[in-house]
């Protein structure tokens, strides 16, 4: 039986979390990604900023068919319905199956919204791709969707499961996913910068006021909780435990 309120077995750690610091740093990675996006647009109209002209040559003096390939086999992970529909799908369904409705609501709620924070932010800022498009891309450079779905991923699973390979394997795609969108000149290296930082703000930003909830469930699912809290679950949370 699922139970209804994790939040009693969360740690002191987790019920601080969701009050202070996730919103905070979350706000200011978010306030980051329109800040450069804004610094682009205002600075000729989009064009490339030097780091980004200069990472563009490095790239195409370093061109084997090795990296091409690699780089379009995390072009078909990070686009369409295997990014949009099947990989979420399939995170979601897991974690409901282990048990974990808490988590399965956290990553829907924050990949969503990278999703669609993505677009809205194409549109706004308009900023043109890159002349050497290897792949067929959508509207609008900046940011890179491949990337900040990446990177909103990768935290979201952090979080779940804090164990340090799930950390490493995470930051690994993620940059994996950035050099690949440069590699194959979809995007402008500023422009995976800034879908890092809107990722990660989002998955920090959503997990903030889930903290204890996602803590408590992992720990009861994971048989790390006292038997005089196992008692005190039935209980309803008190004004200072709710949400």
């Amino acid at each position: 039986m699922v139970n209804k309120h994790p939040e009693i077995a969360a740690t002191d750690r987790a019920q601080r979390v969701r009050r202070v610091w996730p919103l905070v740093s979350g706000f200011v990675a978010l306030g980051l990604v329109f800040a450069l996006g804004a610094l682009i647009v205002v600075r000729d109209k989009g064009m490339p900023l030097t780091i980004d002209t200069l990472w563009m040559a490095v790239l195409g003096e370093n061109r084997s068919p090795i990296w091409q390939n690699l780089a379009l086999v995390l072009n078909y992970l990070g686009a369409g319905a295997v990014a949009s529909f099947i990989i979420p799908g399939a995170i979601i369904i897991a974690l409901l199956l282990i048990k974990r409705p808490w988590a399965a609501l956290y990553f829907l709620i924050a990949t969503a919204l990278t999703g669609g924070t993505v677009q809205l932010l194409k549109h706004l800022f308009s900023r043109a791709r890159p002349d050497t498009i290897l792949v067929n891309v959508d509207f609008g450079s900046f940011p890179s969707g491949h990337v900040a779905n990446a990177a909103a991923m990768a935290l979201i699973l952090s979080i779940l499961f804090p164990r340090l390979w799930v950390w490493i394997a995470g930051a690994v795609y993620t940059v994996m996913m950035m050099l690949s969108r440069t590699y194959l000149g979809a995007h402008w290296l500023s422009d995976t910068v800034g879908a890092l930082l809107l990722g990660v703000g989002v998955a920090v930003v959503v997990a903030a006021p889930l903290a204890a909830k996602i803590d408590g469930e992992r720990r009861i699912r994971g048989g790390r909780i006292a038997r005089g809290q196992r008692e005190s679950e039935s209980r309803a949370p008190g004004p200072d435990e709710a949400i």
